[in-house]
Order: structure tokens, then C-alpha cells, then sequence
């Protein structure tokens, strides 16, 4: 098994489905001692950002905010470099926790050993 999961959600409020499997995933594995790493690029980017996971609806899916609480209590949430400087966000503006990384950085979590990626 895996000792690390690395979880890049693509998808935001465009893909509601997607994002909350993303996070569900990634709640669930936190919630079961696995180490994660959650990253937000492309639109899943706007959850960096103080209350927009409370924007966040899906019937029958988990609130938002709380998966991310959780992920943020046990594991870690990187917002893409790029994707913060196309959309303005900028670190002082990103809900605390979540840090800004590029490529490099997830290059390096995935290729290390025991690590399964996964893309949503």
C-alpha cells in the first residue's frame, strides 16, 4: 500500500462531480492515516481562497469546507503556482495552511517512493 497519496483536482464548481470526488477521496484517506497531499490547479484553484469552498453545492456530496478543514488538519493543500498567478491569488490572500508550489514540487512528491497519484 501506498504511504503517501497525491491527490491534483483540475475540476472546480465546472465539474462539481469531479471536485467532490477529489475531495471526498482525499478526506477519506486523511480520515484513514494515509499521507496526503492535495493539490488545487486549474479551477478546483478558487478553494484556496476563504469561504469559496462554502460556494461549493452538490446534493448528496459532503460540504466542501468540511473535507477541506479535514485535509487541511491532517495532510497538506498546494495551490499551483500558475494557476494562482493567472487567476491573482496570491499567498497573503489563500486560506491558512495552503501553500503555493509549482511543477517541481509535485514532480519531486510524486516520483518519491511509496507514492500513488491520482488526477481528478
Amino acid at each position: 500500500m501506498a504511504k503517501k497519496l497525491v491527490i491534483k483536482v483540475t475540476a472546480g464548481a465546472d465539474a462539481p462531480e469531479r471536485c467532490s470526488q477529489a475531495f471526498t477521496v482525499a478526506a477519506v484517506a486523511v480520515a484513514s492515516g494515509i499521507e496526503v497531499s492535495l493539490w488545487l490547479t486549474g479551477e478546483s484553484s478558487w478553494f484556496a481562497l476563504p469561504g469559496r469552498a462554502a460556494e461549493f453545492e452538490l446534493p448528496h456530496a459532503a460540504p466542501l469546507p468540511d473535507l477541506l478543514e479535514s485535509i487541511l488538519a491532517a495532510g497538506s493543500v498546494t495551490l499551483c503556482t500558475q494557476c494562482a498567478a493567472r487567476r491573482g491569488i496570491t499567498q497573503k490572500d489563500t486560506v491558512e495552511g495552503v501553500r503555493i508550489a509549482g511543477a517541481q514540487v509535485f514532480v519531486s512528491e510524486i516520483m518519491s517512493d511509496n507514492v500513488q497519484a491520482l488526477v481528478y
